[in-house]
């Protein structure tokens, strides 16, 4: 699998933009500011139908203009799809396969699939458990996309729950009883340890597979300098005692929300379910946040993002191999793992890469080049 073609009209400073990819290594060469990331973002985007960089679509569409296209082919087995995006902020998206509208466009999902490695992804281990549960959630979409609309049912039975919990809550404080809005969040915590056992069952699987993977990037990153390993956290039970069977994981989590239902009238939220949850990262005996140092947490950052790479592409006889995303991500590492990293994407199908400097690739990794300026690709730096 790899983008043989990307199209953009008023995709972020892209007036239009119409770009030739080939397999193999690509690097987008340019100053910063100039473009670069824009169009790896668009080719996530049509990927997973979410920015790497933003969380709503308006920063996508160019000032001034009402909608953004994004067109893009993707070739598997030398055979041609095009995927078109309609991006429209605060409206519905419009989506196209090979010029036929589709329903919903989580209809295109699965056909490209993307590993993208950013400087964002230093958040993974520094940032917030809402980094690491992205990580593992847009994973299950990339690899199973029927998963999307579990996530999207999950987050919507997820706030209807908490909008009656905060209506529970007021009218605590204000000592009216209200025995209807308690039988109504019966029904929801059904709603939400279904959709949630769903989510739960498949992050689980996921991770079990990711474990070891993510430790062998780690040491072939690292050179052997330490031991990586990751473990699911979650509120409701140990990550041993946790069950991968979804039915069974409806009974844990509503018994659960049972148990905590007095706290969360209290506060007028839910503390039980996968939101809660985080995703351990380990570097020996201790805790990667707070403990690693930058470059441990670089390399742990990488380990991650080659361990899904590796994941996907094991699946690659039915569903392609993933096109590999490094977004300016050399500048960020020293000569070892710079070296390291090349020798392991290398044979991969397709890799592209943004640079500012040109020096800072690999020779390894030389290929075609494109010169990325004031919103123009080209193949002359000039």
């Amino acid at each position: 699998m790899y983008v043989g073609a990307l199209g953009l009209n008023n995709f972020r400073s892209y007036v239009q933009a119409d770009i030739e990819f080939s397999r193999g290594v690509t690097t987008l060469v340019g100053p910063n500011g100039q473009g670069k990331t824009n169009i790896i973002e668009a080719i996530g985007y049509i990927a997973l139908l979410d920015s790497h960089r933003v969380a709503t679509d308006a920063p996508l569409v160019k000032i001034g203009t009402e909608r953004a296209t994004v067109r893009c082919r993707v070739m598997r087995d030398d055979r041609p799809t095009l995927i078109e995006l309609e991006i429209n902020p605060g409206r519905a998206n419009r989506a196209r396969i090979n010029q036929s509208p589709v329903p919903r466009p989580r209809e295109i999902l699965g056909i490209l699939r993307t590993v993208l490695f950013a400087p964002e992804d230093l958040a993974l281990v520094k940032g917030d458990p809402s980094e690491r549960r992205r990580f593992l959630d847009e994973l299950l979409v990339t690899r199973w996309p029927r998963l999307a609309a579990v996530r999207a049912d999950y987050d919507r039975v997820l706030k209807q729950r908490n909008a009656l919990l905060k209506t529970a809550a007021l009218a605590r404080r204000s000592g009216s009883k209200s025995p209807e809005v308690l039988q109504t969040l019966d029904v929801w915590d059904t709603h939400v340890a279904t959709t949630g056992a769903e989510l739960l069952a498949a992050r689980l699987l996921i991770l079990d597979e990711l474990k070891p993977l993510i430790t062998h990037a780690y040491d072939v990153v690292s050179s052997g300098a330490g031991v990586a390993s990751c473990s699911y956290v979650s509120a409701i039970a140990d990550e041993d005692e946790l069950s991968h069977d979804r039915t069974e994981l409806v009974d844990v989590l509503r018994r659960a929300m049972a148990d905590r239902r007095r706290e969360e009238l209290d506060r007028g939220i839910s503390l039980v379910g996968p939101h809660r949850d985080d995703v351990l990262l380990t570097l020996g005996s201790s805790p990667a946040k707070g403990y690693a140092s930058h470059g441990e947490s670089w390399s742990f950052a990488l380990a991650l993002r080659l361990a899904s790479y590796e994941l996907l592409r094991a699946d690659s006889l039915a569903d392609g191999e993933p096109v590999l995303i490094l977004d300016d991500v050399f500048a960020e590492l020293d000569t070892q793992r710079r070296t390291r990293l090349a020798e392991l994407v290398a044979p991969a199908e397709q890799v592209l890469i943004t640079a500012a400097v040109e020096a800072d690739i690999p020779a390894l990794l030389s290929g075609d080049r494109l010169f990325v300026k004031a919103g123009s690709v080209g193949r002359d730096e000039s």
